[in-house]
């Protein structure tokens, strides 16, 4: 009965120009948010391009190439050799 017609926009890369930098900072702003670059007009003319920063990606600290490496091949868990390394220095004299 009834006819949809789905359009697909294929996503532009945002051009904001200097007075756009001033004015429509929120949009830019929302655009980095996005991970889109932002390519910045002077008359007309490309003169930069703003990228979003990469976000900083947390790793488990069980995933740290030090745990695993003993010389021996004895396999301690994170926490033993945490332990191992922070014990106090009394012993050591």
């Amino acid at each position: 009965m009834y006819m949809y017609a789905y359009t697909f926009i294929k996503e532009v890369p945002m051009k904001a120009t200097i007075v756009d930098l001033r004015y429509k900072m929120n949009d830019i702003l929302k655009a980095l948010e996005r991970n889109e670059a932002v390519t910045v007009l002077y008359h007309g003319k490309v003169k930069g391009i703003i990228t979003p920063a990469k976000r900083q990606v947390l790793k488990k600290i069980k995933d740290h190439p030090f745990f695993g490496m003993s010389a021996k091949g004895i396999q301690k868990s994170v926490l033993d050799e945490l332990h191992e390394l922070r014990k106090s220095r009394y012993h050591d004299i």
